[in-house]
């Protein structure tokens, strides 16, 4: 199973405050114990939102907004992308993540084929075999 775990924005994060060195430190050490435990595939950290783009569909019409976005609590510093044998495995693990400053995380695990395979025609299911196998290569 692979999960996806977002840690949420702050005001500091948003006004491109960059961490003070312990707190590098102590994220350095919890991603290398992911990684020595078999089971992060990515982690990054994000530039604020006034760095961004979002572009919104609406009815064949799409708009493009540019940064910064109003609202923090609903923005995204940073994510890892994690596989567990569980959800409940992977959030033990993250509550040993040292954070102190009102950080939020928040743990969402990704679909798998298998999940949409009975809505496919066959020729979707080849197609999208076709992508992810030609994407891996």
């Amino acid at each position: 199973m692979k999960f996806m775990v977002f840690i949420k924005a702050t005001a500091d994060s948003e006004a491109g405050r960059l961490p003070e060195r312990e707190h590098i430190e102590s994220m350095i050490t919890f991603n290398e114990q992911l990684a020595k435990d078999g089971i992060l595939l990515a982690a990054e950290g994000l530039r604020p939102s006034s760095k961004g783009t979002r572009l919104r569909f609406d009815g064949g019409r799409t708009t493009v907004i540019d940064g910064p976005f109003a609202e923090t609590k609903e923005l995204i510093a940073g994510f890892w992308i994690v596989q567990g044998k569980s959800h409940e495995e992977v959030v033990e693990r993250f509550m040993r993540l040292t954070l102190e400053r009102g950080e939020v995380i928040e743990i969402r695990e990704f679909f798998e084929f298998e999940d949409f395979e009975s809505l496919l025609t066959p020729e979707q299911r080849a197609r999208t075999e076709r992508v992810t196998l030609e994407d891996l290569a």
